[in-house]
């Protein structure tokens, strides 16, 4: 598996494509956008200017690196021929089940089909395809040169022959694997979206402020990035998104999101990609400030 398709050039779709074009493998990154693809050419360029900054890598490991990324908006030839492809398009079920019934009409039969979907069934992603037995999740972490965690989905009809390749391949880019089964949220977003959801509520409920929410968490349980700063950071639409998943997918009130959470989705603060969320973000600026809306 050495000719690799990244779906999507976002955050996570770049950082995928920089992880495999680093440790060796012809990726071509798929996006309907070409400036959406400049745009991310241009992040990875920066992101292995520091590794380069840091001594992590070689100026020339940098330029290869590069030099195995080719962009392009279209499904074609080139695609056909790759033997992995990892889709990282937006978190909706149906844009991924579009995306998957494009691959599997395009893609050589023995390639293998993979989703970097954080909390969506892989199971219903495969049910899309021809080759279900040959459909996978690898869920990467943000950022994803940084983060070592790939959690390994098995859907329903997963081989273990597919699985095993899947767990080597993660090795190979120097990340950790991770086993798990498909059921809502996985392993990572299970545990860690009803936390999110529950510093919102603690936050709504006027139990304490947002600094204040963060500080607990960060000096009382050792986390790097408070509940509040890190949902901004994952996407408050992302989450929202994600807890949907898990209310309908078990049925279980635990999981319905706060409606804090629903109105400042609503009203497009969206976090650190639209500049505002819990708190306010200054391209260029490291300043962490607390939203306006919160600090009345």
């Amino acid at each position: 598996m050495k000719h690799i398709a990244v779906i999507g050039s976002g955050s996570m779709g770049n950082g995928i494509a920089h992880v495999f074009a680093q440790t060796g493998h012809s990726v071509l990154l798929i996006d309907v956008s070409e400036t959406a693809l400049q745009k991310a050419l241009a992040t990875i360029e920066k992101n292995l200017g520091r590794q380069l900054e840091k001594g992590a890598i070689t100026e020339e490991q940098k330029n290869i690196a590069l030099q195995n990324i080719k962009t392009t908006t279209e499904y074609g030839a080139e695609l056909a021929n790759c033997d992995l492809v990892v889709e990282a398009a937006t978190e909706n079920p149906e844009i991924k089940f579009s995306i998957f019934r494009k691959l599997d009409e395009i893609c050589k039969p023995e390639a293998i089909l993979a989703s970097n979907t954080s909390s969506i069934s892989i199971t219903k992603i495969a049910a899309q395809t021809k080759r279900p037995s040959q459909v996978i999740g690898m869920h990467f972490m943000n950022p994803v040169p940084v983060m070592k965690l790939v959690e390994v989905i098995r859907g329903y009809a997963t081989t273990d022959d597919v699985c095993s390749r899947i767990m080597e391949k993660s090795k190979e880019l120097g990340k950790i694997p991770v086993e798990v089964n498909d059921y809502p949220g996985f392993v990572a977003n299970k545990i860690l979206m009803p936390m999110i959801n529950e510093a919102i509520i603690t936050l709504h409920e006027g139990v304490a402020g947002v600094e204040e929410i963060d500080t607990v968490m960060k000096l009382g349980m050792a986390h790097p990035m408070g509940p509040l700063q890190l949902a901004d950071f994952i996407g408050l639409d992302v989450c929202l998104a994600i807890l949907k998943v898990l209310q309908e997918g078990f049925g279980n009130p635990k999981y319905a999101p706060c409606p804090l959470l629903v109105n400042m989705v609503t009203a497009g603060k969206l976090g650190a990609k639209t500049g505002e969320g819990f708190y306010t973000y200054t391209p260029g600026s490291k300043e962490l400030k607390v939203a306006p809306f919160f600090s009345k």
